[in-house]
């Protein structure tokens, strides 16, 4: 796509990023399903050399380009080390990633990134390959999942908000944060507050002071508070709840996407009163979602207790 085409013709998607594990693959592949049954053109770029088998049909693949096990073999270099070197050579050939998207204009964009946090909350390789996309006219939007299993354990979970919260300020994309795996919470255990309290990340205090019970953090308390005090005044973290097997799920991270990368405001689609309101009012939007998730948790919290009492 040339520079000279791209106030003409904008290309919209999601950048899915996040730590090893966090769902990315599959989200990618859910997401594609999802699009293409409300009829949009979807292609999904694989930009993690290390992905070498996936769900989804691959419309560019940097194994074309660079592969990790190559980098690994022919440079001595462990997975992490090889991993920055191949987004450092995507970087350097970025031609052949422009040449490759060119022949998919018209189609909205998932890019399916690697899982090394480093990538996306010091180094810049990945950043520059994503503000060179945005100077070919794409409109993208950072989808960051984190696994919802960290809610359960308080003090992964401020580990969780501080790395959020770092990968927003350094990827410079407009960034919708995901709790992914909603449908397997109730297997870590059992949450300690509502899940409103997680997503929309409220008064955190009453998070240092369930730490501070925990005789491991308890002398690390001033510490905590202090990471909690960074996170508050930027005031920027919240979280999207997601179940991929769930299409209510699924439709309200789309608009929640949609509406970071201005989608919802194009003409790619029809967009009803509804659709509309729902890209206006985003506190009510997030409210609602996660409402929606509470009650699922809560009745599976329920029927375990039930199951308890008969057992007994």
């Amino acid at each position: 796509m040339s520079s000279s085409s791209k106030g003409a013709s904008l290309a919209f998607g999601q950048a899915v990023i996040g730590p090893p594990g966090s769902g990315k693959t599959t989200y990618c592949h859910g997401m594609q399903q999802f699009l293409a049954r409300i009829g949009r053109r979807v292609a999904v770029v694989n930009l993690d050399p290390a992905n070498e088998v996936t769900p989804y049909e691959r419309a560019v693949d940097i194994a074309e380009l660079v592969t990790l096990p190559d980098v690994m073999e022919s440079l001595k270099l462990g997975p992490n080390g090889g991993l920055i070197y191949c987004m450092e050579y995507l970087e350097a050939n970025c031609d052949w990633l422009q040449e490759k998207l060119a022949a998919l204009r018209g189609h909205y964009f998932l890019f399916d990134c690697p899982g090394q946090v480093e990538l996306y909350t010091h180094h810049s390789a990945l950043k520059n390959v994503f503000a060179q996309l945005a100077k070919w006219g794409f409109r993208l939007a950072a989808v960051h999942l984190v696994d919802s299993h960290y809610c359960t354990d308080p003090g992964k979970f401020i580990s969780v908000l501080c790395t959020s919260l770092s990968t927003m300020l350094h990827v410079e994309l407009p960034h919708i944060n995901v709790l992914s795996k909603m449908d397997l919470i109730e297997q870590y255990g059992k949450l300690a507050f509502n899940l409103d309290y997680y997503t929309e990340v409220l008064d955190l205090s009453y998070l240092v002071d369930h730490l501070a019970s925990d005789p491991f953090f308890k002398n690390y308390r001033r510490l905590n508070e202090k990471l909690v005090e960074v996170i508050e005044d930027y005031s920027l973290v919240s979280f999207v709840p997601l179940n991929v097997q769930d299409k209510e799920s699924m439709r309200r991270v789309m608009q929640a996407v949609d509406k970071a990368n201005g989608y919802s405001f194009g003409d790619q689609e029809h967009r009803s009163l509804e659709a509309l309101m729902s890209a206006a009012m985003g506190a009510d939007f997030h409210f609602t979602s996660t409402l929606a998730v509470q009650e699922k948790y809560v009745q599976s919290q329920d029927k375990a207790v039930e199951e308890e009492v008969m057992d007994m």
